[in-house]
């Protein structure tokens, strides 16, 4: 692209040199791991330089098919691809001869559920997004393969985020998975996004967790602060090495840069304790064995991250506990009744809580990994004992009342659990916990159980709530009704009757 053609956007903020077409597509799967929904990318360059290489194997690596055919849409200017995550729409500007048939494309329609690669943007002139990535792609010497790419951007977080994939390239280099094949495998509800990467046979899990307090709004900020939430990956090393070194199945690391905030990691597989949607018996009750194990051991509060840091588990406070309940009242009761919680029914909901709380102050506290449920349990088919459950996303475990993963895993928030299936595992877990010690106390156990599933409930129901009105995420309505059959059942028992009134107030 001739120079006065790149005037209207900023300087490069990287450049790379390709050495041959192994490299490309390798810079080709960085790009379609770090592509969302709504990303304008332009690739510009002479006649030969490689822009339909690297839209080849950017489309083949988010269909995950090598062998994919990538036709040229020199003619047909627009060719979209549909994937899971998001279509993908390749356009060929060299052949438009007005840059109003642009708007003919449809672009703005496009890129409503899709992504665009645009070949030969300077046609288009000024029609483009302002927000897009601009790729120079150059041929310093025609009589070798390398090629020069530099990346433009005026949008900030396009800046970032290509040079966090390049972060993340580069720190695979250094691992036991150079030249690794990377797939987007998820984004949790935190800035956490995960990947898989593959190499030689060989898989494993890539964790980046970026986190930097001053992109968080400051009441997430405060919000995370105040329920104990895990705001680096710290937490991660911490807690596994210790589950592992107990002898549970965390993940094992093979890779770390806590201060990038990356974690490569063991694969423990896709398959959970949930089958067709639905709960599979045998593996409830090897998670239930899992927790009676770890609830018949003392567990730390300082634990070592690496040769000069430690890593302190956070108490699971009252005050915690009530602001997670109180989700209930900032999310669901305006959702049910159209109007916000006044003060004082405020203050009488959390003085009622800490009273219940207050109740069950002697049971029994340790490690809760406070989403003991069927997506992060993940079942290992050649294992024996504890070893068949897979533990996964325990960043953010705390120290309070153990009965508190139990009623996460008998309650589970996603799939449906019967009220025998529930009495059956709860019945087993109190078996092992007896069989540990005959000083186990059932009772109180049972009072506490009662009071943390509905503090859990309580918090979901708030939190699917926000997911789809805050966070655009509509599904999480649909397991409302699950969740709030699971409360009716909790707050029958005996010991909940002055919550239960509460409750049916703003309810019914």
């Amino acid at each position: 692209m001739a120079d006065h053609q790149l005037r209207s956007i900023p300087d490069f903020f990287l450049e790379l040199t390709i050495a041959d077409e192994a490299d490309t597509r390798r810079l080709a799967n960085d790009l379609a791991v770090m592509l969302r929904a709504g990303d304008v990318v332009c690739l510009s360059g002479d006649l030969g330089a490689g822009k339909s290489t690297l839209t080849r194997a950017l489309v083949r690596s988010l269909a995950k098919d090598p062998e994919l055919e990538v036709p040229s849409p020199t003619f047909t200017l627009v060719q979209t691809y549909e994937f899971d995550r998001f279509d993908l729409s390749h356009l060929d500007l060299y052949r438009l001869e007005d840059p109003e048939e642009l708007e003919e494309l449809g672009l703005e329609d496009l890129l409503e559920t899709g992504a665009a690669l645009i070949e030969w943007p300077e046609k288009a002139e000024e029609l483009l997004p302002e927000k897009a990535l601009w790729i120079q792609i150059t041929q310093p010497d025609e009589a070798e393969d390398k090629r020069l790419f530099r990346f433009h951007a005026a949008d900030i977080s396009w800046q970032a985020r290509t040079l966090e994939t390049h972060e993340i390239r580069t720190f695979l280099e250094r691992s036991s998975f150079p030249d690794a094949e990377r797939r987007f495998l998820a984004g949790d509800a935190s800035l956490r996004t995960f990947e898989t990467v593959t190499a030689n046979d060989r898989s494993a899990v890539l964790m980046r967790w970026p986190f930097h307090q001053n992109t968080l709004a400051q009441g997430v900020s405060d919000y995370m602060s105040s329920v104990h939430l895990a705001q680096d990956c710290r937490s991660v090393l911490a807690i596994g090495a210790e589950l592992r070194q107990r002898g549970f199945r965390a993940p094992k690391v093979y890779e770390a840069e806590p201060d990038k905030g990356l974690v490569l990691a063991e694969d423990l597989g896709r398959e959970t304790i949930v089958k067709n949607g639905a709960p599979v018996s045998e593996r409830y009750f090897a998670a239930v064995e899992v927790l009676a194990n770890m609830h018949g051991q003392t567990w730390p509060r300082s634990l070592p991250v690496d040769g000069y840091r430690t890593y302190e588990v956070p108490g699971y406070s009252s005050d915690a506990l009530i602001t997670e309940a109180s989700l209930f009242l900032d999310w669901y009761v305006p959702e049910k009744t159209g109007r916000a919680v006044d003060v004082a029914a405020r203050v009488s909901f959390e003085n009622l809580w800490r009273k219940t709380l207050q109740s069950i102050a002697s049971a029994q506290y340790g490690w809760v990994l406070r989403d003991f449920h069927s997506p992060n349990l993940l079942w290992q088919y050649d294992a024996t004992g504890t070893d068949r459950i897979g533990l996964i996303d325990f960043q953010d475990t705390v120290y309070g009342p153990v009965a508190y993963d139990v009623a996460s895993l008998l309650l589970d928030a996603r799939t449906d659990i019967s009220q025998d299936l529930e009495s059956a595992l709860f019945d087993a877990y109190v078996s092992l916990r007896e069989n540990q010690s005959q000083g186990f106390d059932k009772v109180g156990f049972s009072a506490a159980y009662s009071v943390m599933a509905a503090q859990r409930i309580s918090k979901i129901i708030g939190i699917f709530v926000r997911l789809a009105r805050r966070d655009g995420k509509p599904a999480y309505l649909s397991h409302l009704p699950r969740m709030l059959g699971y409360l009716d059942r909790v707050l029958d028992r005996p010991n909940l009757s002055e919550l239960k009134d509460w409750y049916n107030g703003f309810r019914h």
